[in-house]
């Protein structure tokens, strides 16, 4: 009986610790999933049909770009990365989007990075 208790708590401890290892592994890579749907772009900015091709595709050059920042392991190198995929982010919908949607699409830039815990100063 005492054996098969050992056993039963040795297993449950090497379960818990996988567990923690694994959580503690996704733990990073939560912040930076960075997942744009045109969809609901289009939707919230009232994008016409070549806008949101546009838009789209300037999404995912933009995801590629926090991602890659996300790869960096020095800090201030990963906040550099961060600041330049913005602001050309924002360079680039701002040659697509009209003035009131690149107003409102600032907008929800800016609340959606600090809500991702990503401080960037959007003076545009």
């Amino acid at each position: 009986m005492k054996r098969v208790s050992l056993l039963f708590v040795s297993a449950m401890m090497m379960a818990a610790t996988m567990m923690a290892s694994e959580k503690n592994a996704n733990a990073g890579s939560e912040m930076w999933s960075w997942n744009v749907s045109a969809g609901r772009l289009s939707d919230c900015l009232q994008l016409g049909s070549n806008q949101y091709d546009q838009v789209k595709a300037i999404s995912e050059y933009f995801a590629e770009k926090l991602n890659a920042a996300a790869r960096g392991k020095d800090d201030d190198r990963k906040a550099e990365l961060v600041r330049y995929a913005v602001h050309a982010n924002l360079k680039l919908m701002k040659e697509t989007l009209d003035e009131a949607q690149y107003k409102k699409y600032v907008m929800l830039l800016n609340l959606t990075l600090k809500n991702k815990g990503l401080d960037v100063y959007l003076n545009r």
